[in-house]
């Protein structure tokens, strides 16, 4: 589970903690760290208020999230990496 995060987003924003990515492939590949690809999911960890009270924010943290390949800005938190994106750069959500 995500680690709670002393950041909150601004506006429509969430931050989310990327997925790691992976080591192997289906068939037992193992994958140099060269080849490997950004991985494109990940969990919210912190939401922001929203753009307008009209429009409230429909992910909440804890959200598995799937995310555009070119979306958001990687930023560093204590150490730790994590995607800041607007909730319009999100695709969906896992149940």
């Amino acid at each position: 589970m995500a680690k709670k995060v002393n950041f909150v987003p601004q506006g429509d924003r969430v931050l989310v903690e990327v997925a790691e990515a992976e080591e192997k492939t289906a068939g037992g590949i193992i994958i140099p760290d060269s080849a490997k690809e950004k991985p494109q999911k990940g969990i919210v960890v912190a939401v922001g208020a929203g753009k307008k009270k009209d429009e409230p924010m429909t992910v909440k943290v804890g959200d598995k999230v799937l995310y555009g390949k070119y979306s958001g800005t990687e930023i560093t938190i204590e150490g730790k990496e994590y995607q800041i994106m607007r909730q319009d750069d999100l695709l969906g959500y896992f149940d």
